[in-house]
């Protein structure tokens, strides 16, 4: 896969794109590479913040049960845009180096229950585009009907923002990880 962006940045912002940028800031800096590029497209862009900034910090699930879902699926998508910026928010909401290693990996032992079946549930979600009906019914068990449907739209979101990512080609911004020492994506 070729390392060159397929959509450039934008260079022209407008007010409406400029206002965008400031509300979708992680942190200091100038507007992270994702933007840059869905800045392109003011209205998608947009909404594209309305959603992911509820799921990012507006939702029901606890963020550090978010970011394993995200990671795997950014690992499953092979989304090294998406893995090394999770793998920062991850780091921040209590995720280790070990574990976010391990989120790279296709080995899934050593993860409690809670944490196990969160990895189980990406990757089966990423396979087949469906949850078995022994996760589900785990799930079920611990999770109430709203946390179940944003843990499925989480993690749809994140496998869209992944695949727009790696088909785009978004290059990592400055100082963000790329996949952990030992690690590559799944073929």
């Amino acid at each position: 896969m070729a390392n060159e962006p397929r959509i450039p940045f934008i260079t022209e912002v407008s007010p409406e794109v400029e206002e965008l940028f400031g509300k979708a800031r992680l942190r200091d800096g100038p507007p992270l590479n994702i933007f840059r590029t869905l800045g392109h497209h003011p209205r998608l862009f947009k909404r594209f913040n309305l959603l992911g900034g509820l799921l990012l910090t507006d939702g029901l699930l606890p963020a550090r049960e978010r970011e394993i879902v995200i990671l795997r699926v950014g690992w499953r998508s092979g989304s090294v845009y998406e893995f090394g910026q999770h793998t920062l928010i991850g780091k921040g909401v209590g995720l280790t180096d070990d574990e976010i290693r391990r989120l790279a990996s296709p080995d899934v032992a050593g993860w409690g229950e809670l944490d196990g079946l969160l990895v189980s549930f990406a990757d089966e979600l990423c396979a087949g585009n469906d949850v078995s009906d022994a996760t589900w019914a785990v799930l079920e068990g611990r999770l109430g009907p709203a946390e179940l449907v944003e843990l499925l739209v989480v993690a749809g979101f994140y496998r869209l923002v992944s695949g727009y990512l790696r088909s785009a080609r978004v290059p990592l911004d400055e100082g963000v990880p790329g996949w952990p020492e030992g690690t590559s994506p799944p073929s």
